[in-house]
């Protein structure tokens, strides 16, 4: 997704940028749960923010296993412990589908919406956990820097569109440290960007408000 799309500057570890993005998952569904428990899951904005997650979040999911998951896999042919790590995350992902089904069918009127939330926040953040303390630290491990720029390369050519919104979203309520050690790893251009155009526009959009 745009997290490898973006290209970071030398130097700047994939893990720090990939956790930024791991954190505005989580922050978009904590905003949806306390807009479920208010009885507002259906207020314009909120319905906003949850299909501008679906988005990222598939298009996340799928670069990772289309693009990042192969190449590890074959960096650790013969090697079956670092290769379960991979196959679980392969099932965690079948998880996953049908319970972001359940909230849109909870949105739509067919269900508890509080408690498709709490389901799928639970799934999101035991598959979170898992690639940032195993799968992350094996695909730094094991992918040489080539590997990285080619994957870089493919989340570009498919993500590029999405680059305006998609750092904003990233920094959007993101304390203060974190906004600037995200910022800074980006390339200046883009942060000049994110400040006179990116920013404005996105919060215009005014996602998750009631």
């Amino acid at each position: 997704m745009g997290a490898f799309a973006i290209r970071p500057r030398v130097g700047v570890s994939c893990d720090m940028i990939l956790r930024a993005v791991h954190e505005a998952f989580r922050r978009d569904l904590d905003r949806l749960a306390a807009a479920a428990a208010a009885g507002k899951g259906g207020a314009a904005h909120v319905r906003e923010g949850w299909e501008y997650f679906k988005e990222l979040f598939r298009v996340h999911l799928d670069l990772e296993e289309r693009e990042l998951w192969p190449r590890v896999e074959r960096a650790v042919a013969g090697r079956p412990v670092e290769r379960a790590v991979l196959a679980d995350l392969r099932a965690g992902r079948a998880r996953l589908d049908p319970l972001v089904d359940g909230v849109d069918a909870a949105l739509a009127g067919g269900g508890d919406l509080p408690a498709a939330v709490r389901d799928l926040r639970k799934a999101l953040e035991a598959r979170l956990r898992n690639v940032e303390a195993s799968a992350l630290p094996l695909a730094e491990a094991a992918l040489p820097p080539a590997e990285w720029e080619a994957f870089a390369a493919e989340a570009g050519r498919r993500c590029e569109a999405r680059t305006p919104l998609f750092v904003p979203w990233v920094v959007d309520g993101i304390a203060p440290i974190e906004r600037s050690r995200f910022l800074t790893s980006l390339p200046e251009r883009f942060r000049d960007l994110n400040r006179v155009t990116w920013e404005p526009t996105y919060r215009k959009r005014r996602l998750w408000s009631v």
